[in-house]
């Protein structure tokens, strides 16, 4: 499009890419800004001691007082001071502070014990009472005899460690299933689903966090969500969504996926101070009231997290939203045995988060339907709002690199073209100029993320978590520009994903086989040997 005007316009072509230049410029500047706010918010948070204000909401509701041990310049203290006085003065409004529970969905598909074993120990060293913390391993069928064995001794190390502790298996090919992520825990939560129906524990109790095998949620994570859960009144209608963090092995993984982690990381830091743009993203949870309500998650989807958001929205009306909870789930930064293996699972998995673009139609029908069910305009504000990221995923990147270049191309460098034209490749270029102020900061908020380095990598790699950012445009170019094209010219021509591709990653450091004999359980509820029926007996048994 681009080209042809250039060719018919060359003036217009050249103010369209200096609108799309300015644009871009000024929404760098206030993502800038949203970084280093929302760097700053996550780090407060993370230092608010959420298992004491659980606790005091709890003592306050069964009338034990209001005093809290907390200095008057904590983060949030005055918030949370007024949220006492309110569940003291109308204990019964909100939920049983010591009645709920969190249950937590791990799936898997192929996955090592090395790669998953830290997730296990990250739940336990949450600071939320662990005899309320209900945990799922959902794996499928299709890994095989080493993935059983894997389920098995997980079982064996830490099934004794949390209120209940179950396996589940996903059966391979199931009709009306896209095998992957979604249709198993979906199938993993109505085993849960029927779990909570025998222990007589009522679904609006629960809370539910899908979490990947490769996440490690920081140690306040479950008092944060049980505290927001229990003081928002509309609670069924609400997902809450932590901050995704890629550092886990970031040390150890190449140059361009540690590029790409980081922006992945400041962007979801920006993201948690956008309430209105907030969406569901990789771990993040819901009540077990609306997810059975909902029939769980789509299982015809590979892209079940941003879908789930829609699924959402339109299932309540419109009246729904995403509420940020500012502490870091722990993620892997895509790392397999080799660089060239890498780089193939980095634009794998990018291909598959670009794939979201498939909740185009699903949004515009549903919004531009006459039988729609929610607000036209904000509907097609969200309709809008949906494209601009897409679209811009995809060619912004292409258009202020190579645009200010294709009306002097297409023209032959004609030297009668107007002086705006031929002078468009340096305005763009000193607008570039001054955006390196915004590199800058996402350098400086990537290095303040970044886990203390391991004795086993040099010092030398520290410079090199600095000069990396030359890459930017690279992988912006290469991997994410080019993924998004690649996905939507693929929903395009009508050729649509029907796998999910799981991204390979690799293990660095084995964990060790320690504390591996079978233990009873411990918590306060036992973990039935049935679920009900047959369908639960042969789930236990497979175990």
């Amino acid at each position: 499009m681009l080209g042809t005007l250039s060719v018919v316009a060359p003036v217009w072509a050249g103010v369209f890419v200096l609108v799309v230049v300015g644009y871009m410029f000024v929404k760098g500047v206030r993502l800038g800004v949203h970084a280093i706010r929302g760097s700053a918010n996550m780090r407060a948070t993370m230092r608010v001691p959420w298992h004491q204000r659980l606790a005091e909401l709890e003592r306050a509701q069964r009338g034990g007082g209001l005093a809290t041990g907390e200095s008057v310049e904590a983060h949030r203290i005055g918030e949370h001071l007024d949220n006492l006085r309110l569940i003291s003065g109308a204990p019964d409004a909100y939920p049983n502070v010591g009645g709920l529970y969190n249950a937590v969905i791990v799936p898997a598909y192929n996955e090592s014990f090395d790669l998953i074993a830290p997730t296990m120990q990250s739940l336990i060293d949450t600071t939320f009472d662990n005899d309320r913390l209900i945990v799922v391993f959902a794996y499928e069928a299709r890994g095989g005899v080493e993935m059983q064995r894997t389920a098995e001794r997980l079982e064996r190390m830490y099934g004794h460690r949390f209120a209940s502790f179950q396996l589940v298996q996903h059966p391979a090919d199931q009709p009306g299933e896209v095998p992957g992520k979604g249709a198993n825990i979906t199938y993993a939560a109505r085993r849960l689903r029927d779990w909570l129906d025998l222990q007589g524990i009522g679904y609006d109790r629960v809370i539910v966090t899908s979490l990947d095998c490769d996440n490690r949620p920081h140690p306040a994570y479950f008092d944060l969500v049980t505290y927001e859960y229990v003081l928002r009144s509309d609670r069924k209608r609400l997902s809450f969504q932590p901050i995704s963090i890629f550092t886990n092995n970031i040390w150890d993984a190449p140059a361009p996926s540690r590029v790409i982690a980081s922006g992945n990381s400041i962007w979801n830091i920006v993201s948690s101070l956008r309430p209105r743009a907030l969406r569901n993203f990789a771990s993040h949870a819901q009540p077990m009231d609306a997810l059975v309500e909902m029939d769980f998650w789509s299982t015809r989807t590979i892209v079940e997290d941003g879908h789930q958001y829609w699924r959402s929205w339109f299932h309540f009306d419109g009246d729904y939203r995403v509420v940020s909870v500012p502490v870091p789930i722990y993620q892997d930064v895509v790392l397999a045995e080799t660089f060239w293996r890498t780089m193939k699972a980095q634009l794998s998995q990018l291909r598959r988060w670009a794939y979201g673009a498939s909740d185009v139609p699903f949004v515009a029908v549903r919004v531009l339907s006459r039988r729609r069910r929610v607000r036209l305009g904000e509907g097609l504000f969200k309709l809008v709002q949906l494209l601009e990221s897409h679209v811009t995923l995809s060619c912004v990147a292409l258009i202020i690199m190579c645009g200010p270049w294709v009306p002097l191309v297409v023209n032959g460098f004609d030297r009668n073209l107007p002086a705006f034209v031929v002078g468009l490749p340096f305005i763009v270029g000193t607008v570039q100029q001054f955006a390196m102020l915004l590199l800058i900061i996402s350098i400086w908020v990537s290095m303040t993320l970044l886990p203390a380095r391991p004795e086993r990598v040099a010092p030398i790699r520290t410079l090199f978590m600095v000069v990396q950012w030359v890459l930017f445009p690279v992988t912006t170019i290469l991997f994410n520009a080019s993924s998004a094209i690649i996905s939507q010219s693929q929903l395009a021509i009508g050729k649509y994903r029907e796998v999910f591709v799981v991204t390979e990653k690799f293990a660095v450091v084995p964990v060790a086989a320690t504390a591996t004999a079978t233990a009873p359980a411990t918590g306060p509820i036992a973990v039935e040997d049935a679920l009900a029926g047959p369908t639960g007996a042969a789930e236990r048994s497979a175990a």
